[in-house]
């Protein structure tokens, strides 16, 4: 394996690990879908940047709303790790939001969360049928 390199532009070495930094979530209307995510999430929207509309979890990550308006919203999944004291409070809102959640990925669970690898998790949709989960521990992996 190559030793680790420096940036081509600073004298900084790279990073030990890659992170991931940011990430586009297409949307029908960014504002309706980052309004919603934020909501559930207990987070705020941030400040537009050219065309995306950010939403900042919290760990260097950032999801980009990004409109796209000439064909439909492709479903892609997005999974947050949560403070298991604020998985209630996420549960509650979307409740009160009227927003079904699910136990499995497949939807076929309703108002049901998992208890897997020890914590907590559910499903559901946003506004454009991204399937979101939210889970209070990382899965364990083989």
């Amino acid at each position: 394996m190559p030793a680790v390199q420096q940036h081509p532009h600073t004298t900084e070495p790279a990073p030990a690990a890659v992170q991931l930094n940011h990430t586009a979530v297409y949307a029908s209307d960014r504002h309706r879908s980052a309004g919603f995510l934020a909501a559930v999430l207990g987070l705020a929207v941030g400040t537009p940047f050219g065309p995306f509309l950010p939403v900042d979890l919290g760990n260097g990550v950032t999801l980009d709303y990004y409109e796209k308006r000439d064909e439909p919203v492709q479903s892609q999944h997005y999974a947050f790790l949560v403070p298991d004291e604020r998985f209630d409070g996420m549960i509650a809102r979307l409740e009160a939001a009227g927003v079904t959640y699910y136990a499995d990925p497949h939807h076929t669970d309703p108002g049901r969360i998992n208890r897997l690898f020890g914590g907590r998790g559910a499903y559901f949709e946003d506004p454009d049928g991204h399937n979101m989960e939210i889970m209070t521990r990382p899965y364990i992996r083989p």
